[in-house]
């Protein structure tokens, strides 16, 4: 069962990359090109829906939310642009960083941990 997860996993992580390419294809639907960057902002995330400290429920957005909405999202991107993303993904060997989001998301937490310390201190 290990193994099964594994492999599902793996299968996951190559997924959220064609997603990507699917994303920048012009072939994709706009709506389906909302739905993923939604859905890669969220994943790559920091902030989780449910906290990851809340026992059990912490990991619920993990391993069901987002499976779930990849999997969606597959569905409804058109078979001839997924077939030509996923074969990019699996071809690319430097997958695509993105330093503006990653930008974002530390901007994003700086300004929370400063207004935690701004109200912390006015108390």
């Amino acid at each position: 069962m290990l193994k099964k997860l594994k492999q599902k996993a793996q299968s996951i992580k190559k997924d959220i990359l064609a997603l990507y390419l699917a994303g920048k294809h012009k072939d994709t639907p706009i709506i389906v090109k909302i739905l993923i960057v939604i859905t890669t902002a969220y994943a790559f995330s920091p902030i989780d829906l449910i906290p990851d400290f809340i026992p059990v429920l912490g990991y619920i957005d993990d391993l069901i939310i987002l499976p779930a909405a990849i999997l969606l999202i597959i569905k409804l991107i058109p078979d001839n642009v997924l077939k030509q993303c996923r074969e990019e993904a699996e071809s690319m060997e430097n997958r695509p960083k993105n330093y503006i989001a990653a930008g974002v998301i530390i901007l994003i937490w700086l300004t929370a941990i400063t207004l935690i310390i701004i109200k912390l201190a006015k108390n």
